[in-house]
């Protein structure tokens, strides 16, 4: 994991890769969860049998689950050890290329677009987040992140 010691160490990182978090498994039990948690009950997520007929011969994982899984996938991806909290302040051109698979094994890439300054001494990051499953040539979302860091 990439560690920064102050949030300034980031501003001459722009346009740099940041890190990679660790891998996630994406198991019929954290779609389920999911589909609890948002009342996103569709068959393509929930129905084995069915979904052996669908597009994709299994279920799916919704596109929104894989984008909950950012923090996680930030966790592990870098640290910047002088930073005291962070908060998401939002999301930018997030788009969803590929289906991850029941059983999938997910990991996240960042790269730091661009850092400024705001309130309180804090730094606004916009990072690019491309989330790769593994064994696919294409990512599975990409985003941009847009999070407040505070020292």
């Amino acid at each position: 994991m990439n560690t920064f010691e102050n949030l300034q160490d980031l501003e001459s990182q722009v346009g740099q890769p940041l890190g990679t978090s660790d891998w996630i498994s994406v198991d019929q039990a954290r779609i389920n969860q999911f589909a609890e948690a948002t009342g996103d009950h569709q068959w393509i997520h929930l129905d084995a049998e069915r979904a052996k007929q669908g597009p994709f011969g299994t279920t799916i994982a919704h596109g929104f689950l894989t984008l909950s899984l950012l923090p996680a996938f930030f966790a592990s991806g870098f640290e910047v050890r002088n930073s005291r909290m962070g908060v998401n302040y939002g999301l930018n051109k997030v788009r969803f290329p590929a289906p991850v698979p029941v059983n999938s094994r997910l990991r996240a890439h960042f790269k730091l677009l661009s850092y400024e300054t705001v309130d309180n001494g804090g730094v606004q990051l916009t990072v690019e987040v491309s989330v790769e499953r593994e064994g696919s040539p294409k990512p599975v979302c990409v985003a941009e992140s847009i999070t407040r860091r505070y020292p």
